[in-house]
């Protein structure tokens, strides 16, 4: 990919040169333009399940008269988990009818937020961070063995439907990296093992304990806390006297 950077020099005077570098585009493993496929086209009805029917009045009641808009991503939220992890375009359109808002208001939040998938995923959707926390400290590798585990790409799913890999950015969780997320579960601290374990355990049907893999409780210092040891001073610590 670096092979395409192109140096252009912009000469600012006699005695100063500044070169100025350009790189290709780096693109998203999934295409947020809608394409219509045998699995999502208009033509395939949508409904809500009752259950979520009742979920949706719950969600709708939080929200003033003149602002039912606002539960939009709620809404698109619970759709997404009733198909199984992703977002045709049917379940877009109940959306706008329900909210009683023009398709393209939907079609914009749905392609903004990558939290919604806009293609079939497997039953387990891997989302592995490699921003720069994570990739400090070791995401390429936890990735690559992903990969290898797996045996598909960025964006691919395995054939047994069961895996679907992505390269997402920042999650959250910094103090954490390298991590990732699989469905609603955050996988911390990680190493080449845990990561071939974690995938094991999903592989046989099991669910890994979510949270760090290094003994840590949540993201307290690893070397134990450094502040806050003793117990405070109490009122008038430090103030001067004639105060």
């Amino acid at each position: 990919m670096l092979s395409t950077i192109r140096s252009i020099k912009l000469k600012w005077s006699p005695i100063f040169t500044r070169t100025i570098q350009t790189f290709p585009c780096l693109k998203h493993d999934t295409m947020f333009v809608h394409r219509d496929t045998p699995e999502d086209n208009p033509d395939i009805p949508f409904e809500f399940t009752d259950d979520n029917k009742k979920r949706i009045q719950a969600i709708l009641g939080l929200y003033p008269e003149g602002h039912k808009r606002g539960a939009m991503m709620p809404l698109l939220d619970l759709a997404q988990r009733q198909v199984g992890g992703w977002l045709p375009l049917s379940a877009m359109h109940k959306v706008a009818e329900i909210l009683n808002l023009p398709r393209m208001r939907v079609y914009e939040v749905a392609t903004f937020y990558t939290m919604f998938i806009r293609k079939p995923v497997g039953k387990y959707h891997v989302q592995v961070c490699t921003t720069t926390p994570c990739w400090l400290r070791g995401s390429d590798e936890v990735l690559n063995t992903i990969k290898s585990e797996l045996n598909i790409k960025v964006g691919e799913t395995t054939t047994d439907k069961l895996f679907t890999l992505s390269e997402v950015e920042c999650l959250g969780a910094c103090v954490n990296a390298p991590m990732v997320q699989i469905n609603d579960d955050y996988y911390e601290d990680l190493t080449v093992e845990d990561t071939k374990s974690i995938l094991n355990d999903l592989k046989l049907g099991k669910r890994p304990a979510p949270g760090p893999r290094s003994g840590r409780y949540a993201c307290e210092p690893r070397g134990g806390l450094t502040s806050l040891t003793s117990e405070p001073p109490g009122p008038g610590f430090k103030v001067r006297p004639d105060l």
